[in-house]
């Protein structure tokens, strides 16, 4: 299980350490997709084939489920780390991500996520506002 946050910097290549705590779970390769919340979502192998299952079950005859399917597959790239336990984040997703210098990682469970540090912050701002009015709302899932 991925948790917590991590607080790290693009080097000017492009490339970002993970996190140590990521990188045993996580494996020699993983992908790395556009996510929601203009963040990046990273999933292990493993965590990558089951929503690739779940998202091809989908009927391609909905145009929002293609939409969805497509924007989520285009960005996808399968990344490996470095001796340093670093990884090279295409340009496309940084700009996608608006990933610049400073960024956070952060587990949620299931997979990792990569923000730009300002959005994360307000992300973060905004969320701590709702906090009590969302778990009222999740409460019917049986949490």
């Amino acid at each position: 299980m991925f948790m917590g946050e991590y607080q790290h910097t693009i080097d000017d290549k492009g490339r970002l350490i993970i996190p140590a705590r990521f990188r045993e779970e996580l494996g020699e390769k993983f992908v790395i997709t556009k996510g929601l919340d203009n963040c990046l979502f990273v999933y292990p192998m493993s965590g990558w084939a089951e929503m690739e299952q779940k998202l091809r079950s989908l009927p391609f005859t909905r145009a929002d489920a293609r939409a969805f399917v497509r924007f989520f597959f285009s960005g996808a790239t399968e990344c490996e780390l470095d001796r340093q336990g670093r990884i090279l984040l295409p340009g496309n997703l940084r700009e996608y991500a608006r990933l610049e210098k400073e960024v956070v990682i952060v587990g949620v469970s299931t997979r990792v996520e990569i923000w730009s540090r300002t959005l994360w912050e307000q992300y973060c701002q905004e969320t701590a506002a709702q906090y009590e009015s969302l778990a009222e709302k999740i409460v019917d899932f049986d949490i």
